[in-house]
């Protein structure tokens, strides 16, 4: 079995769009067409059983349209055998969050994504600080990019160091910080976030990481607090969990808990 646990897509009519903007400005170029189909797809050619999408609120008037697409997501795409499950997101900036995170649960979300390059705040801003402890409450989880992001060059929103106080804020229970917990920039996350109480993906990452880092990672912050992700569209499914595969220092029972283990634990999923 086989969890990706971040990755992305968008309706149909906007991934035709928003795939070949995003593509050209990151200058990479994506794996699938990022919508639904497109996704199951990718799936089916790397045998991904379950993919976790993680939309981004980037202004609080796309709550709702966002939240909409997620609950469609979700009722459709549930059956088969290549599932999709989707996260939703709130908007640091929206005053009523509160209430929009308790309708996220009362919605059945297992969580939220934000993205402080894209939304514009700093990870440690009592903006965040207030949804990290309130998306808590509710028992919701909390996914995080972090650090390095090719479509914001402006300002860094979300260091080791910020995530480090953020942390000792709020104390969040399942709060994933994306990308090794600082894309591009593994050895200030190894120095500073290894071994905290947080979780974090591989996205992107396995693709580009020195396995002998990787590996040393995984056994310092605890194999059982990272959990397979590929970043789909932006690194290709199949390509990244067959990596992950083949990292001989690796142990068979540690690659099961990174590939699926520790999401099904750490999403509540049962039925898969």
């Amino acid at each position: 079995m086989i969890i990706d646990t971040h990755t992305h897509i968008f309706p149909d009519k906007i991934a035709a769009a928003a795939i070949p903007k995003l593509s050209s400005v990151i200058e990479l170029e994506p794996s699938m067409n990022g919508t639904a189909d497109g996704l199951r797809e990718s799936m089916e050619r790397g045998n991904i059983d379950l993919s976790v999408i993680l939309p981004i609120v980037t202004a609080p008037h796309q709550y709702e349209s966002i939240l909409r697409f997620a609950i469609f997501i979700n009722e459709t795409y549930q059956q088969g055998d290549r599932k999709l499950l989707s996260l939703a997101s709130v908007h640091p900036d929206e005053s009523n969050f509160k209430e929009q995170l308790r309708q996220i649960q009362r919605e059945g979300f297992k969580g939220i994504k934000i993205h402080p390059y894209y939304q514009h705040v700093h990870f440690d801003d009592l903006r965040y600080l207030r949804i990290l402890y309130a998306a808590s409450e509710l028992g919701l989880c909390i996914v995080t990019h972090a650090g390095y992001d090719p479509y914001n060059l402006s300002e860094d929103f979300c260091t080791p160091d910020m995530i480090i106080n953020a942390v000792r804020e709020t104390a969040p229970p399942k709060l994933v910080v994306a990308h090794m917990g600082n894309n591009e920039n593994y050895d200030e996350s190894e120095a500073k976030l290894c071994g905290l109480n947080l979780y974090m993906d591989t996205a992107y990452t396995i693709s580009h990481i020195e396995e002998e880092q990787f590996i040393r990672m995984c056994r310092k912050h605890g194999t059982d607090k990272i959990m397979f992700a590929s970043d789909a569209p932006w690194a290709d499914q199949g390509t990244s969990a067959l990596r992950l595969s083949n990292m001989n220092g690796l142990s068979d029972c540690e690659k099961d808990m990174i590939l699926y283990q520790n999401a099904l634990r750490f999403f509540g999923i049962e039925n898969i």
